[in-house]
């Protein structure tokens, strides 16, 4: 896998039912497993409100340990700002009211049963009594989980829940400084809750369209987005588009702002082609 003998950290795959077709991300991530050895495998980012929480329990746990323990969990809430998503709630058969509150309680079963060999829980969402799997994640410490932070949101609660419930958090959707914010407001929910913010991870995922021709790169990052979302949301906040030198300083910027992971995404119909550029001109500069 290129990817791997590049030496790059880890490889990320998103997520959706119905509002944005692909295929499904942990059986993606399964299927990547055997054929790696090192690199590390994340979903950025996965909609756990969408699946039955035990189920997914059980795909989690199953996929960490074939992976010997590279499994990331990059969870969110999911959106329902345009119809795509709205109908995909509905075909899903579940209400997108209270989708934070059932991210939660989600999380908070899968790490349960991932844990110990049986599972009480009386949520606002879900209640079982003595539920078990058979299985526990690969690593004692269980299997990390980055919850996604948007200033945009305006919904305070997503940095406490970072802090509370996960292991660090990830944001698609800021500049340097909003990303600093967001640094800044996890650091002092994990402190609230006595927990080390050191040792969190600290996740930016970038979008990016590489070419020497930044009116090009401009066009083509536009299509690839409003194919993608249906529309170019967040223009102001993604890439930078255009030559390669623009992406090293923002990597850069991001890394002083607190980033520890940057995850690349190539807003390009040639990712192939995104890929080679990437590996020959920017990763030198930080492998």
């Amino acid at each position: 896998m290129i990817a791997e003998s590049e030496g790059l950290d880890s490889v990320w795959v998103g997520d959706s039912l119905t509002a944005k077709p692909r295929l499904e991300p942990l059986l993606t991530l399964a299927s990547l497993a055997p054929i790696t050895q090192t690199i590390k495998l994340g979903t950025a980012i996965l909609i756990p409100s969408l699946r039955a929480p035990i189920a997914l329990a059980q795909s989690t746990g199953t996929l960490d340990l074939i992976s010997n323990g590279r499994l990331i969990l990059g969870v969110g809430a999911g959106g329902a700002f345009n119809q795509a998503q709205q109908q995909e709630w509905i075909t899903a058969g579940i209400s997108p009211r209270g989708r934070g509150k059932r991210l939660e309680e989600t999380i908070q079963i899968v790490n349960g049963l991932l844990s110990r060999d049986f599972l009480d829980f009386d949520g606002t969402y879900y209640q079982f009594a003595k539920v078990g799997i058979g299985l526990t994640s690969f690593r004692i410490t269980g299997v990390p989980v980055l919850f996604a932070c948007h200033l945009g949101a305006k919904r305070p609660e997503q940095f406490d829940r970072a802090a509370r419930l996960g292991n660090g958090f990830i944001t698609i959707s800021e500049n340097p400084q909003g990303f600093a914010q967001i640094y800044s407001h996890v650091k002092t929910a994990a402190h609230l809750h006595n927990k080390d913010f050191s040792s969190m991870e600290k996740v930016m995922y970038m979008t990016i369209n590489l070419n020497d021709d930044l009116e090009i790169a401009k066009k083509e990052s536009d299509q690839f987005l409003k194919a993608y979302y249906g529309i170019n949301m967040w223009s102001q906040l993604w890439g930078p588009w255009g030559p390669s030198k623009l992406t090293i300083q923002r990597i850069q910027e991001f890394s002083e702002s607190g980033a520890s992971t940057i995850i690349i995404r190539f807003a390009s119909f040639d990712v192939e082609k995104q890929l080679a550029k990437f590996l020959k001109e920017i990763w030198p500069y930080f492998s």
